[in-house]
């Protein structure tokens, strides 16, 4: 990762080919909710950062400060948007549908355990949502923007939400999106996702990276 103390989202955008480097894709979760943080479902629900998410927000931009991007994508949801601005993409972020989080239908607002206690053997990666969407439908808008991201040979940073995340992350890999199951997303959090040593060796190159928040709080509900 490239660093420098005078950029900002105002920037121009460069290229990070030069050298044969090997574009790499930068993962952000958006900062805390409060429904991340009472672990309630949050998929459509467009609600706002908590004052810690705004903060944690603030502090994961020092990280990102220097990179050389191509383009800069966010879900249009305002916990997302957000959290690109307080970063210091504001002026630079480009809004993407697909990058929307997982729509959880009738579960919207629920805890997993309320959800199992209606349905005990209930798995979101495994069963979805009535009235939501599917597991495919979500895999289908995470292969939409990895094909536009590998279309663009160069580094790429993406603003969006939890479950479609680790859905996209399952798909770069070529790996089934139900496996996106195993990966865990904090609030706030950076990871990147790159290649070994060539374009046909996806890999990830770092996850979960939220050692600038100041709280780590596990978050087992789809949000």
């Amino acid at each position: 990762m490239e660093m420098g103390s005078e950029w900002s989202g105002a920037q121009q955008l460069q290229v990070h080919m030069s050298g044969g480097i090997l574009p790499e894709v930068y993962l952000v979760r958006h900062g805390e909710t409060a429904w991340s943080l009472s672990r309630q479902a949050t998929g459509r629900a467009d609600i706002p950062l908590t004052d810690r998410g705004e903060r944690d927000a603030q502090e994961l931009g020092t990280q990102l400060q220097g990179l050389s991007l191509v383009q800069v994508l966010t879900s249009p949801l305002q916990r997302a948007r957000r959290t690109a601005v307080l970063a210091g993409f504001d002026d630079c972020a480009q809004l993407d549908p697909d990058l929307l989080e997982w729509d959880y239908g009738a579960y919207e607002g629920r805890r997993t355990a309320e959800i199992q206690a209606e349905r005990p053997q209930w798995r979101l990666f495994q069963d979805g949502c009535p009235d939501g969407e599917t597991l495919q439908a979500v895999s289908v808008r995470a292969e939409r923007v990895i094909d536009r991201i590998r279309a663009l040979e160069g580094n790429v940073l993406v603003f969006a939400h939890r479950d479609i995340l680790r859905v996209f992350t399952a798909r770069w890999l070529g790996l089934p999106a139900a496996d996106a199951r195993y990966l865990y997303l904090s609030t706030s959090s950076l990871s990147i996702l790159g290649y070994h040593h060539n374009l046909d060796e996806p890999v990830i190159r770092l996850w979960n990276d939220a050692r600038h928040s100041k709280r780590h709080m596990r978050e087992p509900d789809p949000s």
